[in-house]
């Protein structure tokens, strides 16, 4: 018979643990912090758009419109024409908004701006996407904005037709684990989740 040394097992079996217990606070703390965050959140003056269907930016210039204190940012929207011509129409002063091309995804729409929120000590913003985006937007807010202390009050664009891609599961914890390897790294794995989405 085989006999184990138990004594030797068991310093290993509780490192992992707590590597787990300690694995499982890292993703629960943004949320919390989220969460407590919601309970006292004041109205934004930051409206946050992200790009990707050019009805956000109707939408937000209608937005605009009805908040004349709300600064509206557009991450990546639509060619920059475009833009001007929806908020000229709109009658929204420059003053108002501003683009950003920084971002290449959901992720970076967060993280190439996290920067200048907190520059400006922004603490709330609008979020703004289409419906059937916003879930896996909210996922990926939840984890970088809230990582820094910044919550935000989802704002749904109404939408009829169907996304050119589904979103899925999949998606939702690609963009979250993204997130939180942006938390601890200060990388997005931007390359990865390009490789992913075409794939």
């Amino acid at each position: 018979m085989i006999q184990t040394n138990k004594s030797a097992i068991a310093p290993t079996h509780r490192r992992a643990h707590w590597g787990l217990r300690l694995g499982l606070l890292a993703l629960a703390a943004p949320l919390v912090w989220f969460t407590y965050g919601q309970s006292r959140l004041s109205q934004p003056h930051v409206a946050l758009v992200l790009g990707g269907a050019p009805e956000r930016e109707q939408f937000a210039a209608e937005f605009a419109k009805a908040h004349p204190n709300v600064e509206i940012w557009i991450s990546s929207g639509s060619n920059p024409e475009y833009t001007e011509w929806i908020f000229n129409q709109a009658q929204i002063p420059t003053s108002q908004w501003r683009l950003d091309y920084s971002a290449v995804d959901t992720v970076t729409n967060f993280t190439t701006l996290i920067d200048e929120l907190k520059a400006e000590q922004v603490e709330a913003v609008y979020l703004i996407t289409s419906d059937y985006h916003m879930r896996r937007a909210s996922v990926v807010a939840r984890i970088v904005l809230g990582s820094q202390g910044i919550y935000f009050k989802p704002v749904a664009v109404p939408t009829q037709a169907a996304p050119n891609r589904p979103e899925t599961l999949v998606r939702e914890f690609r963009d979250g684990a993204r997130s939180l390897l942006w938390v601890f790294t200060g990388k997005t794995g931007s390359e990865l989740g390009q490789r992913l989405s075409k794939g």
